[in-house]
């Protein structure tokens, strides 16, 4: 943030939601008590286009909407990061409160971090004594409901339900053309979510006149799938979460910051129980792939070359405004996740096939070895992004070199000096 100033703000209301059965719209809404007696409101607003509510009670859903309620404030709490929380339509016990407290905090790790902000006891939701949990009792058909995020990994979670003769849906949040073709390719109706920020946010954002930074988005998505589970009548969200997501990035204040803490086995284990307690125990929520490595995880992509060209791990695809990629490739490569992905796709595939999907030969790319340096783990610290550990990158630097078809690019020369193994 430079020496800009962010606006003093006391207090950070999550003042109430609305739930409308016929326009098929969740509204939440958030306010904020500046130090300068100004009151503003913030607004989101989800719609759910492919979904039936008519013959919803909406009372059953009054845990998943709070929840909801919860988890989007997020985007607008961490603007100004006061220290005091209110909620005024509904209470939270002392342990929901401290699953807030830990979601809030390990989930902006990176945004603390980048921000030099100093969180400790910072996030201090409300609580009551003496709240009992009260979960609600839902009929459940055995379907599952697979979050579908246009990358491999969900691809990979998709297959491998179909190979276990499961029945799923899949789930698109704000879909683009690319979540279409997967879902064709799967011959799946999407189940659609729209999700509209509210505008003055993302104006204070871009103009940089409050705090921004990185959110826990694998949270805020898996509780608009689980909302949209509990509608159905689902009794499971399906995760596309790999055991690397484990892995941190930084050390910060004492802990281990980590990018990916939303998709993380601690988030998975906390989450799961918060749901079975406090809001519903007939539905799961798990990782298929949580086991696997990412290298594992690509070594079973590229069984299924249907999605080569229509699948992206690039973030420039699925910016707010749109796709950021203006040459129309689906892949901006220059970026910490169109490296890794290229690295782990050139583990397994020719190099003609892996070129032909990013776009371009990354390894002939010499100004991306500080950046390939990063992911190896030799240099300043690993990328904020979802990518594998520096083990697995050099993993998949190995077997990539083993193919011989490298050799001569400044990246793979780059790796062979810093392993000790330069000609």
């Amino acid at each position: 943030m430079g020496d800009m100033v962010i606006p003093h703000a006391s207090t950070f209301v999550f003042s109430r939601y609305a739930f409308d059965q016929e326009t098929r719209t969740c509204t939440f809404y958030y306010g904020v008590q500046m130090e300068d007696e100004k009151f503003k409101e913030y607004v989101e607003i989800l719609t759910f286009p492919s979904l039936s509510l008519d013959s919803v009670d909406p009372s059953i859903l009054e845990p998943f909407l709070q929840s909801l309620h919860l988890i989007l404030g997020i985007s607008y709490w961490k603007m100004y990061c006061p220290r005091k929380i209110q909620i005024q339509e509904y209470d939270l016990s002392q342990d929901q409160a401290q699953f807030w407290n830990t979601v809030y905090t390990k989930g902006l790790g990176e945004f603390f971090y980048t921000n030099a902000i100093d969180y400790r006891d910072l996030v201090q939701f409300p609580s009551v004594e003496n709240k009992k949990p009260r979960p609600v009792s839902l009929q459940t058909s055995g379907n599952v409901l697979l979050p579908m995020g246009g990358g491999k990994d969900s691809i990979v979670s998709a297959e491998l339900l179909k190979k276990d003769h499961k029945q799923f849906d899949i789930f698109v949040l704000n879909p683009t053309p690319l979540h279409e073709k997967i879902a064709e390719l799967l011959e799946k109706t999407p189940i659609i979510v729209r999700r509209k920020l509210d505008q003055k946010m993302l104006d204070l954002s871009r103009e940089k006149h409050v705090y921004t930074g990185h959110v826990p988005m694998t949270a805020i998505y898996t509780f608009i799938t689980l909302f949209v589970a509990a509608v159905r009548g689902d009794s499971a969200v399906i995760l596309s979460n790999e055991r690397s997501a484990n892995y941190g990035n930084a050390a910060y204040l004492g802990d281990e910051i980590n990018h990916q803490w939303s998709k993380s086995e601690e988030f998975e284990s906390l989450l799961d129980a918060y749901i079975e307690q406090w809001i519903t125990p007939n539905i799961r929520a798990y990782s298929l792939l949580r086991t696997y490595d990412e290298l594992e995880i690509v070594k079973r992509f590229v069984q299924y070359p249907q999605y080569f060209h229509y699948f992206s791990s690039c973030n420039r695809n699925f910016a707010i405004t749109g796709s950021k990629n203006t040459n129309g490739s689906l892949w901006c490569g220059t970026c910490p996740k169109c490296a890794f992905v290229f690295s782990t796709l050139a583990a397994y595939l020719p190099k003609e096939k892996v070129v032909g999907i990013v776009g371009k030969n990354m390894y002939a790319d010499a100004t991306l070895i500080p950046l390939y340096k990063q992911l190896l783990g030799v240099e300043s610290v690993k990328p904020f992004e979802c990518v594998g550990t520096p083990q697995e990158e050099k993993r998949a630097f190995d077997l990539a070199r083993q193919h011989g078809e490298y050799a001569d690019d400044p990246v793979m020369q780059m790796y062979m000096q810093v392993s000790g193994d330069a000609v």
